[in-house]
């Protein structure tokens, strides 16, 4: 996935999201809004919710979830050993089958870190 795919699959999604939440439906907002509280910390920090919700991403082969948590997960300070170990967890779990989505999600993740060494991370506090 190129830099620019990776803004774009960003971009989609948080107009998407907005798209959505703009609707009058309870159900979906509060189905968005307990997403939202699930990663927050608690009894375990935000950083281990992000790792766990990476290996259930890719248990269940979703692409757009596994991106998104790999994203997640780069801005809580996963290294790249950390990452592996993740995958191999998730690869475990999920057996074969979770190859190729273990291939998009590396491939993500190279892009990121291409992207980082490309313009410095600038944080936007309050964006959720």
């Amino acid at each position: 996935m190129s830099e620019d795919k990776v803004r774009q699959f960003t971009d989609f999604r948080k107009r998407m999201n907005e798209r959505i939440l703009a609707e009058d439906n309870q159900v979906v907002r509060r189905f968005f809004a307990l997403d939202t509280q699930t990663y927050k910390a608690g009894a375990l920090d935000v950083k281990t919710k992000e790792m766990l919700g990476l290996v259930a991403s890719m248990v269940l082969r979703c692409d757009d979830c596994i991106a998104y948590h790999v994203a997640q997960c780069k801005e809580v300070g996963v290294g790249r050993d950390e990452f592996f170990e993740i995958f191999s967890v998730g690869l475990v779990v999920g057996g074969s089958i979770v190859i190729p989505h273990l291939r998009r999600a590396v491939d993500f993740l190279d892009q990121l870190e291409s992207a980082e060494v490309a313009a410095p991370p600038q944080h936007d506090h309050g964006q959720v």
